[in-house]
């Protein structure tokens, strides 16, 4: 068994506005949902909660995912990269990821030179 060592996200690397990548995966499909920034605080509420928790750039302020459009993340597991400079959130996605209401925010694909929407939202069948 490996060694276990008490978490404290004051180790990871934040970039100079003091911000980590962090991707959420969805833990029953393994689908790329979205990808947003998080500061130490948000890291801690995130794993506080259980309900995944960001720090949005525009609104210089902590978004709880799914707070205003029921479209929750609940946290399953939070994985650091070798590097300790990004973070997977492996979530529980309750409705769309994406605020276009569809299942990822990566939903335009780059084929033969061309931009293509391959998702569409929920509310066209998507």
């Amino acid at each position: 068994m490996p060694d276990t060592v008490t978490f404290d996200p004051a180790t990871l690397v934040y970039n100079d506005a003091g911000l980590i990548p962090a991707i959420a995966q969805d833990v029953h499909t393994g689908a790329v949902l979205m990808l947003a920034w998080m500061n130490a605080q948000a890291v801690a509420r995130t794993l506080e909660t259980g309900r995944v928790t960001y720090w949005s750039r525009s609104r210089a302020a902590f978004w709880v995912k799914g707070e205003s459009s029921g479209h929750v993340q609940d946290l399953v597991e939070l994985r650091l990269d070798c590097d300790r400079d990004s973070l997977l959130a492996v979530v529980r996605q309750t409705g769309p990821a994406c605020h276009t209401d569809r299942r990822s925010c990566f939903y335009t694909a780059v084929r033969d030179g061309a931009e293509v929407e391959i998702m569409t939202p929920k509310t066209r069948g998507g």
